[in-house]
């Protein structure tokens, strides 16, 4: 799965991508340079896929459909691909080589990890909503009319896609992903890292622009691709933007070649009207703001063009003209057509992310500072500290002297269509900023970050032209240009390495067996999902699953967002609808009601299927918070994990409501745990935190417990473990741990059990962290240890049931459970 992911799927995509490319250059004129062929391809087929999952019928087709297209194009483009392989790879082996490293940089975390993930999980869950939304899209087409809007899916589907959310990146990464039959979830990471090194062609173009070439070019292409803010984003598979980005700087590079089709044959506006759509269609029509910037310089050199001519050539350019904006209008509104015909619906989108008071994963607003490509910290949310804050401004500080001098090399060398694009856009981040939001502000800030280091590397240009000009300062300027292109690359491989660094990766793992679980009961939903993970979504789609603590709950039984759901927290009767209940394994959590029999059991997760034909409890209460009996009605009170006693006053109202029905009580009794007191543990070298106990560095917690009886017994560690670390028991080792995360750190992981044969009496547990490579991904991620208990193994860590007859209740009275119902029948 690891090379499908990673290796076929983003191969596949490249080869689609280039026969795109190569078939709108050769209906379009061929004059564009081969460097823009990639990004062109893939804003073709974002076209395409658009189109067919408008045309609802073709939506299931659109995977061969964008391979047919990607065929054509090698077939009719062949005479254009051969001159490019004659060129030779010596010729053009920097500009073949900078995507590929590219593409390996903003994988980084997931390749050197070995195993298919994606990276700064639980940052940013919307990756999750992109996921579910490209599997329906491609599966279903825009049709949103059987959605069930009772669970938990449905609701998300509608409120994002229905709503005309922009679904570009989404169409092309689900018929491409699913062309090659890759799991969603694993092919996200490749996907956003890929559109992310298509920045590279373009970036590639406007360098050569300002003068370099060879080593020099491929390491400012490099260097504009990855600026830090870019790259944090990436990392979050912030899938819109990235997707936008590469679209973005191809309409710069498309103005700075103006004179190649601006006043050529009208075909020749094909190219520019494919990535203004694409962008719409990725974005949404906020791209509209940076297509503008363009738009704006190419009607200022027609106009130029047009005035500067006689009469006669006046009237023969403006027809051409008009005829040149014809052609790319229709082709920009046919590969966008989803997002014309529902205009009104795709401006209200873009109103309501432009205002939003949420400020999504950004805690506080972005630093503007942080535009300028150099941020020493390990997430660009957080402010660096000390040293590190100090270089980072420092870097800044040159970067930004670097930008000016690049601005007046730019106008020096009359390169004044690639001035005023860049001014432009600087001028629509300025005006964003201004009227903008938080959460816009980080957007903009990311998107216009490429530009201004393209214009500090006009600083190098700059110097390095000045050098070879004058012979007298060349020993002086000629070191000046190579420390100021090592200093701005090492600033931004130094801040892209301190948040690969941090990275947290998700649990590959985990995500396969639920994957597994999707399959094993596919179709035989609803479930309930009882565990807080939004990506479930994904992994469970064939369950029609509802989450109480989701964003878009059921509605009967909707608890804290962000939270696992509490069973006993949810009326018996509403339960009913749901013949599947997925939970985490875990023996400190309740037990799904008497209703419902274990069914499947793995490393991470249970579900428990209902009886058929079982009736709802007439009550359910959880014995920690109860203080009445439950009502007939079926309302629950809360409980407590692991049990509580249960007050003689509350079981005499239970029993008289099952005297009065002919029921039982029904009790579930809580496996027998010991637990093990982590705050008391040694543990010299890590600190308690509000979220547990923090290993932040190499350290080693060691704690005693004790066992009532000789016997096989499971090790349970909960917690956020991103690093390595080793568990042993009396100075046996039982494991090494790393990757088991959920992403919310107030919501530990229960990582599976660690099985050990004990002796009764008094024994040892260690926990050590030991030093980690600065070369690990994740190796500064999370490290949070919440707890520690055992339980005896196998089906001694699960609760047992026992039924008691109402004449006998007074036997239940201070009984430890975990919750008591009343159950009718015999």
């Amino acid at each position: 799965m690891f090379v499908l992911a990673t290796l076929l799927y983003p191969c596949v995509l490249a080869l689609l991508c280039a026969g795109a490319g190569l078939l709108v250059d050769r209906v379009s004129g061929s004059f564009l340079p081969g460097a823009l062929l990639p990004v062109l391809g893939a804003a073709t087929l974002i076209g395409l896929s658009q189109l067919t999952t408008y045309i609802v019928f073709l939506a299931p087709a659109t995977p061969y459909l964008l391979a047919l297209l990607a065929l054509a194009g090698f077939a009719l483009g062949r005479p254009r691909l051969a001159a490019m392989l004659a060129g030779g790879w010596r010729r053009s082996g920097w500009q073949l080589a900078v995507p590929v490293i590219a593409y390996v940089a903003a994988l980084a975390p997931v390749l050197f990890a070995g195993r298919p993930s994606f990276s700064s999980y639980g940052v940013l869950t919307d990756s999750a909503f992109h996921m579910l939304g490209a599997d329906f899209l491609i599966r279903h087409g825009q049709d949103y009319s059987h959605l069930d809007l009772r669970n938990s899916p449905g609701q998300y589907l509608n409120d994002y896609y229905n709503t005309y959310y922009p679904s570009g990146a989404d169409t092309l990464f689900g018929g491409s992903a699913l062309l090659v039959r890759a799991p969603l979830i694993w092919a996200f990471q490749p996907f956003n890292a890929f559109m992310l090194a298509l920045c590279t062609g373009p970036a590639w173009v406007l360098v050569r622009r300002l003068g370099l070439d060879g080593s020099l070019a491929a390491l400012a292409t490099l260097t504009i691709t990855l600026p830090a803010l870019v790259y944090g984003y990436e990392l979050i598979a912030s899938v819109k933007e990235i997707s936008s980005l590469p679209l973005i700087l191809a309409l710069g590079a498309l103005v700075v070649l103006h004179p190649r089709w601006l006043r050529g044959p009208p075909r020749g506006a094909i190219p520019f009207a494919l990535f203004l759509a694409a962008g719409v269609s990725a974005l949404g029509v906020a791209f509209a703001a940076w297509a503008l910037t363009a738009v704006v310089v190419l009607v200022a050199i027609a106009a130029r063009d047009v005035a500067s001519g006689d009469r006669a050539s006046d009237r023969s350019s403006a027809r051409d003209l008009l005829l040149l904006a014809g052609v790319g209008l229709l082709v920009a509104f046919l590969a966008a057509l989803g997002t014309w015909l529902e205009l009104s619906g795709s401006l209200q989108i873009a109103r309501n992310i432009a205002s939003t008071n949420n400020p999504g994963n950004l805690q506080n607003p972005l630093r503007t500072v942080q535009i300028l490509g150099t941020w020493l910290v390990s997430s660009y949310k957080h402010v660096p500290a000390g040293g590190n804050l100090t270089a980072s401004y420092a870097l800044a500080l040159l970067t930004l002297a670097a930008a000016v001098l690049g601005a007046a090399y730019v106008v020096y060398r009359r390169e004044y269509a690639l001035a005023a694009w860049i001014a432009l856009t600087l001028a629509v981040w300025l005006g964003l900023t201004a009227y903008g939001t938080t959460w816009a502000d980080g957007k903009a800030l990311m998107l216009t970050s490429p530009v201004v280091v393209l214009l500090a590397w006009g600083g190098v240009a700059a110097l390095r032209d000045c050098a070879r000009s004058r012979p007298v300062l060349r020993s002086l300027l000629a070191p000046a240009a190579l420390l100021l292109a090592l200093a701005l690359a090492g600033g931004v491989a130094a801040s892209d390495a301190l948040q690969y660094h941090g990275s947290n990766l998700a649990p590959t793992a985990r995500y396969e067996e639920l994957a597994s679980i999707d399959s094993r009961f596919a179709g035989r939903g609803p479930a309930l999902f009882v565990d807080y993970d939004e990506y479930s979504l994904y992994e469970l789609r064939d369950l029609d699953i509802g989450g109480p603590g989701f964003m878009y709950p059921p509605p009967t039984i909707a608890q804290t967002e962000g939270r696992p759901a509490n069973l006993d927290l949810i009326s018996p009767a509403a339960l009913r609808s749901y013949p599947l209940i997925v939970t985490r394994r875990d023996p400190a959590s309740s037990r799904p009601p008497a209703a419902y029999r274990l069914l499947y059991q793995g490393a991470y997760y249970e579900v428990w299927g209902r009886l058929p034909g079982a009736a709802a409890a007439l009550a359910h209460v959880a014995p920690a918070s109860a203080t009445t009996a439950a009502s007939a009605s079926g309302t629950r009170t809360a409980g407590t994990a692991g049990g509580a006693p249960i007050q003689c006053s509350t079981v005499a109202s239970l029993a008289q409501l099952a005297k009065a029905h002919g029921a039982q009580l029904v009790n579930a009794r809580p496996p027998q745990i010991v637990p093990i007191d982590v705050a008391r543990a040694l543990h010299p070298a890590w600190a308690e935190s509000r979220d547990g106990l923090l290993m932040s560095r190499p350290g080693r917690l060691e704690a005693t417990f004790a066992v009532p009886h000789t016997g096989t017994w499971d090790l349970w560690l909960q917690g956020e473990i991103m690093p390595a670390v080793e568990v042993s028991v009396d100075g046996h080792p039982l494991a090494s741990i790393s990757g088991q995360l959920t992403g919310v750190a107030t919501d530990p992981d229960t990582i599976a059990p660690l099985r050990v044969r004990l002796t009764a009496g008094l024994h040892r547990v260690t926990i050590t962290r030991g030093s980690s490579s600065l070369l690990a991904p994740g190796s500064g991620g999370s490290a949070i240890l919440d707890s520690i208990f055992l339980t005896p193994a196998g089906a001694g860590s699960q609760a047992t049931l026992h039924v008691t007859p109402a004449a006998r209740w007074r036997s239940l009275c201070g009984q430890r459970l975990e919750w008591i119902e009343v159950v009718p029948g015999g």
